[in-house]
This record gives structure tokens, C-alpha cells and sequence, in this order.
């Protein structure tokens, strides 16, 4: 038998060529891989020697020969294949070694050079590897180095079958694929993506097997994508309890995305993926409490997340209640021990929360046997509110809008948020009906609504939600506009005394 060995990552290389000769499979090698295995006083042959040609063009061209590919593909059961390599002198390669050029690597300096990346695109790498895999039932092809025990194990054992040699190639070609699909990413990112591409290439790698889906009965895992550049909670560094679950991370990100939008300390909490109490303070044990107190019912087995560090006197408080998971950039060494007490708790740390560092991206969402794609929903409402009443907003009513519809954007539609002091007091969202949600949000906040602010991620399509916000004594609305009757609720927050903003910016989210 023999093997041609041409690896970048040399894991593994030195012990798996000793017991490939012990079985005595004979070695091709070149390169770097050749004077490694040379150094290790393994008998090996340059792949120059083989094709009688000189690597040239800096090492471009080196494998890409007859002598080589007619070696790798040529298909032991044709006998017109076997007369040909006897006629070219072509000895048979069985063993195809091959894993690649570190582009993701190189790609992620954020000092390389385009030249850096083009130099780390792989040719000859493969390129051997497709013809292996094309011929696998001839050729074993070998593209990761966790498989090396496995495959000496299964020659020792004379226990190497069709079935695991379509395993190998299929992963042989996931391989090529998902290197391919990361340089035409690359080049896309560079040349001026287009948002909405003819093509959209995605290679998932699989990071965690779930207990279940949404329900028990549902089969589910986690994936993230190197070929996305902008990444979430795959960035967070996990401290303790159970694994994530797939609602876990659902409602994880959705609360990341919310906290992303402030400055100032924040505590979103979170339930079934839509924020059930948000608050902005100056501290972060202020803004817990406070986002706390918005729904001390619907925050309990939820998601909290918070933009500052958490303290001792933060982590005393969440504490008292059951959480799910908590979320933060970092967390006081004294306020891990307190919530470490409650050992199935989830703790994350994701430090970009700080920093503002994960940026939006497409979103893509499933739909039968396609995908609907759209760009994130980043613009929020003009820096100069439309102000559509004869009363005017204050300052401070000002603030609590622009505050209120960042939450809204955030919530299922219809969404009806109702806040004072950057708190909210009740959400109201997820309802087929406006008013069902203005209910909802109105309800919940009771005798604080007094005062306070409402915010609609869309248009009133009747006058209804203003003049049930009076009956609570809400003083200023913050709304898109756009409803044919718009001047119905403009004259009615008139005769109430309610002053009214439009954005002209909408914010459904399904």
C-alpha cells in the first residue's frame, strides 16, 4: 500500500506515519510534512521524486501531477484504469492524508493583507482530497486528525468497509465545501457585499446537541456559522449549570439584542423570547430591581441580562427568585459564589455586552423547504421626533419614549409598552389586536401607568388605544404613524391633553 501524507496541521502527523509503516504502507510526502517526518526517522519519499518534477512557483505546484492524481483516481476495479498506470509507470496511492492551508486563520488577523489570504488559499490540498473522496471505494481519504486512531485501529482489525469509507469521503467533501464557501465569503465581504445576494452560501458547524426542541418531543442541536462575521451568544463563555436548551439560547440572544441598544446600565429580563421587564439606571442593582418589578410573576424561570458587571448586592437580590439564566460581561468574584449556590443555574459571561462589539446581522428564518432573509432591524426613530399634537412632550417624557419604543421594537407584535424613569410598567405583545395589547400593557402597569408613557411598534388603526390610555392617565404617546385614520387618534390625545409623537419608523417583529 501506499499513502501520501500532505497535512498544514501536523497534530498527530509523527505517530500516525510510525504505525502506517508499521503495517508497511509505503509514504509520499513534501514539504514541511516531508522534513517533519524525515526528522522523526520516518522513511518517506518526496512527492518530486515521485513525478520526476521540481515543486515550483513558490510551492503552488507541487502535487498536481499524473504520477499523483492518476495514483489517487484511478478506479481498481477498471482494468483498462490498471493497464494504463502499468503503461504510465503510475504506482497506486490508497491513502490520501490531507487537511489544509489556514485560511480562517489567516483571515481573522485583523492585520492580514489580501495577499495573506490569497497565499493561504489551498489548491493542491483540495484537490487530492476530491479526487480521494471521489474514489473512495479505492482511496481512504483522511482530512481531520481525530480520525488517525481510528483508521489504524480499523487496519490493524482488517475492519475497514465500504460504509466507513463514504463516511471519510463525505467528510472530505464537507471539508473542501466549507473551505470554498469561507474564501467566496471572504472575497464577497471585500468586494462590496450585496445585501441581498443571488446566492447565499452558509456552512454550519454542529456545537451542541440538544436534550430537545421547543417541546420534548422535538429532536435539536446548536450550530454557528464560520462564514458569518458577526457572531452572538456563541461568544459567551459558559460558568455554570446545565447545558443551554433551545429555548435557552432563543431567549439568551433575544435578550442580548435588547441590552445591545443602551449606553447606560441595563437589565432586560426576558420570557418566551420577548422582553417581560426592562430598566436603565445608573447602576446595575437599580436596574434589576427595577426591570424586576415591571412583572415579578412573568420574570420568574426567565432570562436576565445586564450590560455591567454584576455585584454582590445584584446577585443577592436575583437570588431570591428562580431564573434561568443570567447573562452579563463579567461578574464580581464574591456575586459568582452567591449564584454558583443554585448549581443548575446558567451563567454566562459575554464581555461584548460592554463594549457594544457584536453587530447585527442578516436574519434568515425557515419557511418549508426555503428562507425568507432581511437585513436587521437597526434604524429605530429619527433623532427628531414628529410631534402631531398641540401639546408638546417634556424632556423627560421625551426620554421615556424614545426609551419605551426601543423596548417595543424588541416585543412581539402588536407591542404596547408602557414606562416611566426608563422602567417599563407593562408590555402588552404577541396579540392578534392593537388594543388587546394596549390592554394587556395598561392592565399590568395599574396605578403606575399614572403619568407615564406608551409607546406601539406600529400604527393605531383607531382612536381605541388613546382613549384607553386616558382612562390610565398616560400623558405621552410615541407611534409610527401611517393608519388612514391617524387624525382620529390625533384629535383624541387633543381632547385628552396628551401629547403625541410620530417616528415614521416601524417595528413589527413576527
Amino acid at each position: 500500500m501506499r499513502a501520501i501524507l500532505s497535512v498544514f496541521d501536523k497534530t498527530g502527523i509523527v505517530e500516525f506515519a510510525k504505525e502506517l509503516e508499521k503495517l508497511g504502507v509505503e509514504i509520499i510526502s513534501s514539504g514541511g510534512t516531508f522534513k517533519l517526518l524525515q526528522s522523526n526517522d520516518i522513511k518517506a519519499i518526496q512527492v518530486s521524486d515521485v513525478t520526476e518534477f521540481a515543486e515550483c512557483l513558490d510551492g503552488r505546484v507541487k502535487t498536481l501531477h499524473p504520477k499523483i492524481h492518476g495514483g489517487i483516481l484511478a478506479d481498481r476495479k477498471i482494468k483498462e484504469h490498471m493497464d494504463t498506470l502499468k503503461k504510465l509507470d503510475i504506482t497506486p496511492i490508497d491513502i490520501v492524508v490531507v487537511n489544509l492551508y489556514p485560511f480562517k486563520q489567516v483571515i481573522s488577523d485583523p492585520n492580514h493583507t489580501l495577499r495573506d489570504a490569497i497565499e493561504n488559499i489551498d489548491i493542491g490540498g483540495p484537490t487530492m482530497i476530491r479526487s480521494a473522496a471521489k474514489n473512495h471505494e479505492s482511496v481512504l481519504v483522511i482530512t481531520d486528525s481525530k480520525d488517525y486512531d481510528e483508521v489504524i485501529e480499523k487496519m490493524k482489525n482488517k475492519s475497514i468497509d465500504s460504509l466507513y469509507r463514504r463516511k471519510l469521503a463525505q467528510k472530505a467533501f464537507s471539508t473542501t465545501a466549507t473551505y470554498d464557501i469561507m474564501i467566496s465569503n471572504y472575497l464577497e465581504n471585500i468586494s462590496g457585499k450585496d445585501t441581498m445576494p443571488q446566492k447565499i452560501l452558509l456552512s454550519l458547524d454542529k456545537k451542541q446537541q440538544l436534550r430537545y426542541g421547543e417541546n420534548p418531543h422535538q429532536q435539536a442541536a446548536y450550530y454557528s456559522s464560520d462564514s458569518i462575521e458577526n457572531k452572538g451568544i456563541e461568544c459567551a463563555e459558559f460558568l455554570n449549570g446545565k447545558e443551554l436548551s433551545y429555548n435557552n439560547y432563543n431567549d439568551v440572544q433575544s435578550a442580548v439584542d435588547l441590552a445591545m441598544e443602551f449606553d447606560r446600565s441595563v437589565c432586560v429580563a426576558v420570557k418566551h423570547s420577548t422582553p417581560c421587564g426592562v430598566s436603565v439606571a445608573d447602576n446595575v442593582y437599580d436596574a434589576y430591581i427595577r426591570a424586576y418589578e415591571t412583572d415579578k410573576q412573568s420574570i420568574f424561570g426567565g432570562i436576565v441580562c445586564m450590560n455591567r458587571k454584576v455585584d454582590e448586592k445584584t446577585a443577592k437580590e436575583i437570588n431570591k427568585i428562580f431564573l434561568e439564566v443570567v447573562i452579563a460581561p463579567d461578574f464580581e468574584e464574591k456575586a459568582l459564589e452567591i449564584l454558583k449556590q443554585k448549581k443548575n443555574i446558567r451563567l454566562l459571561r459575554l464581555k461584548e455586552l460592554e463594549n457594544h462589539s457584536i453587530k447585527k446581522i442578516n436574519q434568515y428564518k425557515s419557511l418549508g423547504g426555503g428562507f425568507l432573509l432581511q437585513e436587521s432591524d437597526s434604524e429605530l426613530f429619527p433623532e427628531e421626533l414628529n410631534v402631531v399634537t398641540e401639546k408638546s412632550p417634556t424632556k423627560e417624557e421625551i426620554e421615556d419614549m424614545k426609551f419605551a419604543m426601543t423596548v417595543a421594537k424588541h416585543v412581539k407584535s402588536n407591542a404596547i409598552v408602557v414606562a416611566k424613569d426608563c422602567a417599563t410598567l407593562g408590555i402588552g405583545g404577541g396579540d392578534v389586536s392593537r388594543i388587546f395589547a394596549a390592554k394587556s400593557a395598561l392592565e399590568r402597569a395599574a396605578q403606575k401607568a399614572n403619568g407615564a408613557v406608551l409607546a406601539s411598534d406600529a400604527f393605531f388603526p383607531f382612536e381605541d388605544v388613546v382613549t384607553l390610555a386616558n382612562k390610565y392617565n398616560i400623558k405621552a404617546i410615541i407611534q409610527p404613524s401611517g393608519s388612514i385614520n391617524d387624525k382620529k387618534s390625533i384629535d383624541e390625545c387633543d381632547k385628552n391633553g396628551i401629547s403625541m409623537v410620530f417616528t415614521g419608523v416601524r417595528h413589527f417583529r413576527h
